[in-house]
């Protein structure tokens, strides 16, 4: 019974299917995965390749978390093309974990583990330390209070590893952006990049513990160490835009 009230208190998302893909959303107004049919690996949304460009500043990292599941397309990005790092998702609504399979999100393994659970509780008492957190832990209202809140990303600092980043998804169009863009530039100082989508409608939000978002600043974009050709095809437009992010001028807090 507990379970079952406990499940009661998360919104249910739904599945709509096209003929060449499906996707996972809490309204039908907005979008919360998309997964193409006949290459479910693939990062369909550009917010997600953008994400990746972690790689450019640790292109063979040991092990990740991600906060939010959704319908799994940096989990299974990273299972398939990272086959050396230890990746753990945290997602909190039990509905979303249940569409796992329609999303075809690997079972978990050795390397490989989705737990449900609070992210904001889970970055607060980490299993360990990471090299990499992926922030994209969104419900039917939005970005949660306990998942953009100072606390929240002075937690997410602490339990990176030394030189580690921390990348969140967020909606440029959301009331308070700002404000949640300038809580991470608190958390970890001047060490924070901002690339937005060619349709502001995202912006990524890369943030490193240490020096490591200084490092490819000139030259072309290069695919990072060991990563497979058709893993780097995908993410170029992404490279792309962090490295012009990184060459403009930056703006103050």
């Amino acid at each position: 019974m507990p379970d079952r009230l406990e499940s009661a208190q998360h919104v249910k998302p739904f599945v709509y299917e096209s003929v060449s893909s499906k996707a996972l959303h809490f309204s039908i107004s907005e979008i919360q995965s998309r997964m193409q049919l006949n290459d479910p690996h693939a990062l369909n949304l550009e917010y997600t390749r953008t994400m990746m460009g972690f790689l450019l500043f640790k292109p063979e990292p040991q092990n990740i978390a991600m906060i939010g599941l959704g319908g799994g397309s940096l989990a299974k990005f990273c299972h398939r093309y990272l086959p050396r790092t230890r990746l753990q998702v945290v997602e909190i609504n039990p509905h979303v974990i249940a569409l796992r399979d329609e999303f075809q999100v690997p079972p978990d393994d050795e390397r490989f583990h989705v737990v449900r659970g609070d992210g904001a509780h889970f970055v607060r008492h980490p299993p360990g330390a990471f090299d990499v957190l992926l922030l994209d832990g969104f419900d039917h209202h939005g970005l949660p209070a306990r998942l953009s809140s100072q606390r929240f990303y002075d937690d997410c600092h602490a339990a990176l590893q030394p030189g580690g980043i921390m990348v969140a998804n967020l909606h440029f169009g959301h009331s308070l952006y700002e404000m949640h863009v300038e809580r991470i530039r608190r958390s970890f100082g001047d060490t924070v990049l901002v690339v937005d989508d060619d349709e502001r409608s995202n912006s990524v939000v890369f943030a490193s513990k240490g020096r490591a978002l200084a490092a490819p600043r000139s030259g072309p974009v290069r695919r990072p160490t060991g990563l497979d050709a058709a893993a780097a095809d995908q993410l170029i437009g992404g490279f792309a835009r962090i490295v012009s992010a990184l060459k403009a001028p930056r703006v103050g807090p």
